[in-house]
């Protein structure tokens, strides 16, 4: 019995969850289709109703992990928020849940432009949204910094992510968090 539209949805729907969630974890290599379906709890053979091929869910899937990593930073209110939510040791320990720039940023850099979802967009975003809640701040927003910004904070947590003693990572984020908390709190020029 073939599936309902809106069930067909929900596989689709679970199927772009699970892959975001084990190309996070393992890179976008490790992971094969048939790990996919078996995570999301479907069959191999269904995986063609819903993608061309892995490289069409490759790009999806990024796509989709991006989309949800900018809702969940949405309603951040301070820059110095965004660090302390982002730098967090959570987001630190479960990279299948967390931003895709982080956990896959080189291998998406080595795929084929159509693979790497929508990378660019993400990231402009990611600017976007700094540059507003600098205004927000202090009624003006520099670019420039915003850049600076997103590229600390993802480079931090790639750091912190990366090094394998303890105390370490959480010094990076904590060093980190301070650094955004401190530059928050500088007058700003009047």
């Amino acid at each position: 019995m073939r599936p309902t539209r809106e069930q067909a949805k929900e596989n689709r729907q679970r199927i772009l969850d699970t892959a975001a969630r084990l190309f996070h974890e393992n890179g976008i290599h490790a992971v094969g289709v048939d790990a996919v379906m078996k995570g999301a709890g479907l069959t191999h053979g269904g995986f063609y109703g819903h993608f061309k091929s892995k490289n069409d869910l490759t790009a999806e899937a990024a796509s989709h992990a991006m989309d949800a990593a900018l809702q969940a930073f949405a309603d951040v209110k301070t820059i110095g928020d965004l660090a302390a939510s982002y730098l967090s040791a959570e987001h630190r320990d479960i990279a299948g849940n967390g931003c895709t720039i982080a956990a896959l940023g080189p291998e998406l850099a080595r795929l084929p432009e159509g693979q790497r979802g929508t990378v660019s967009d993400y990231v402009r975003a990611q600017i976007a949204q700094i540059e507003a809640l600098q205004a927000a701040a202090d009624g003006k927003s520099d670019r420039r910094k915003a850049i600076a910004d997103l590229s600390s904070l993802v480079g931090a947590l790639v750091m912190a992510r990366t090094v394998d003693d303890p105390q370490l990572s959480d010094e990076i984020l904590t060093e980190t968090k301070r650094y955004f908390a401190a530059d928050a709190e500088k007058p700003t020029d009047s």
